[in-house]
């Protein structure tokens, strides 16, 4: 039998993804909690996240490339763009979570996003719609709607039926933000489309909260879990992240990224007490399921 023996360059970029990935995962119990501990809104979590995050990844690019700063012209237009977009996805996903609990939101949102992906490349871009895509498809819209309880005798909650709306929404969102990423031109370095469309995407949700009004009255515990937000889940786990794509393919980075989902449901079990009825569970496992077969895809069917 064949083996794969993986180099200490891509078993150490595999490290670094797979604790991107844990620290995203922590992402719905800290916001939850906000929530829990103060009256808060999505768009103020939303711009702390991305303001806290900002200037830790201005200041990486500052002291890694100093003087060569890359990102000119259409890129920094896409950048900016990629930050609304982000603004976007934030505040659909807290509202997620908020409306629809951790588990619910952080299945939907991050298991159906690439087989959306995957379905509208197909739809709207002319690519062929192969089984696999077909068959997580039909996984994810299964999962979902067992998740979200629309299956015979039983009734809709009507704030989890509006969660799950914001999760497709930010799994949509998510798709976007790919796509959208995909038209940078190759000489754009990651960190440095990735602090411009923070500090954008902050400015944005700056701009949405005001109106409504900015919360920045917390407590001080609340205080250090937006602190947490911004710096670890958010500027330290796309750093990570990033180094880790250095020395890792695609595929390899898109399976580890299934302990995202996995340890946010995990942890929600753990701390929040969450907990899904059977059928749910059986909802949860079909879109892990799904994101799983379109992540191993690739690498079982070479060319498609």
């Amino acid at each position: 039998m064949r083996t794969t023996t993986l180099s200490p360059a891509e078993r150490g970029g595999g490290s670094l993804i797979a604790a991107a990935a844990l620290l995203w995962g922590t992402v719905g119990v800290t916001t939850q909690s906000l929530y829990q501990l103060n009256t808060t809104n999505a768009l103020s979590i939303g711009f702390f996240r991305l303001a806290l995050a900002a200037p830790l990844l201005l200041l990486a690019c500052t002291l890694l490339y100093r003087k060569t700063w890359r990102l000119r012209g259409r890129d920094v237009a896409l950048a900016v763009l990629l930050g609304a977009l982000m603004a976007g996805y934030q505040v659909a996903y807290f509202t997620a979570i908020r409306d629809a609990g951790v588990t619910i939101a952080v299945l939907v949102t991050l298991c159906t996003a690439p087989v959306l992906a995957a379905a509208l490349g197909a739809l709207l871009l002319g690519e062929r719609l192969t089984w696999v895509v077909a068959v997580a498809l039909v996984g994810a819209l299964l999962g979902t709607g067992l998740l979200v309880g629309v299956r015979p005798g039983a009734g809709t909650d009507g704030h989890v039926g509006v969660g799950v709306l914001f999760a497709l929404v930010a799994a949509l969102g998510y798709v976007a933000i790919t796509i959208c990423g995909r038209l940078l031109s190759p000489a754009a370095r990651p960190l440095e489309v990735n602090a411009v469309a923070f500090s954008a995407g902050a400015l944005l949700l700056l701009a949405g909260a005001l109106p409504v009004g900015l919360v920045t009255s917390y407590a001080l515990p609340s205080w250090g879990l937006l602190l947490y937000l911004g710096l670890g889940p958010t500027a330290l786990a796309y750093i990570l992240f990033l180094a880790g794509m250095r020395h890792t393919t695609a595929t390899v980075a898109t399976l580890i990224t299934l302990l995202e989902p996995l340890t946010g449901a995990l942890l929600a079990w753990a701390v929040l007490g969450e907990r899904l009825a059977p059928l749910s569970l059986l909802g949860a496992l079909l879109l892990l399921l799904a994101l799983g077969l379109l992540a191993w895809a690739p690498a079982a069917e070479p060319g498609v």
